[in-house]
């Protein structure tokens, strides 16, 4: 397992964007099969993206055609564009890798006005 690391988390208002990305291991397996979750304080964590080793994409229906998964190999990292953000994609967002079970430690996004 590696520790991975997230970033690109913050305060954005309804309607704005980000991108978060996530890096740490030097493996490129590890990136195989990546994942971003959240979760909101009380509740499970749930699976906003996936991308397979195969670069198909599986998305939480609340955020499709709003977030997009990549994965750069060259650089050993995955992103999370998040487009259109809405109050309720508050939370903590934590990469995974479905590969070697290596995690991120998480970032907090949060959008308010």
């Amino acid at each position: 397992q590696a520790r991975l690391l997230e970033s690109g988390g913050g305060l954005v208002q309804p309607g704005g964007s980000l991108r978060l990305s996530c890096a740490g291991s030097r493996k490129l397996s590890t990136f195989y099969d990546m994942g971003w979750l959240r979760q909101v304080r009380g509740k499970e964590r749930e699976l906003v993206a996936r991308i397979f080793i195969d670069g198909r994409t599986y998305y939480k229906d609340s955020v499709k055609g709003r977030f997009t998964i990549s994965r750069d190999d060259a650089n050993l990292t995955v992103h999370l564009q998040m487009n259109r953000l809405t109050p309720e994609d508050t939370a903590v967002y934590y990469c995974r890798s479905f590969e070697d079970d290596s995690w991120g430690q998480g970032t907090q996004v949060t959008v308010s006005s």
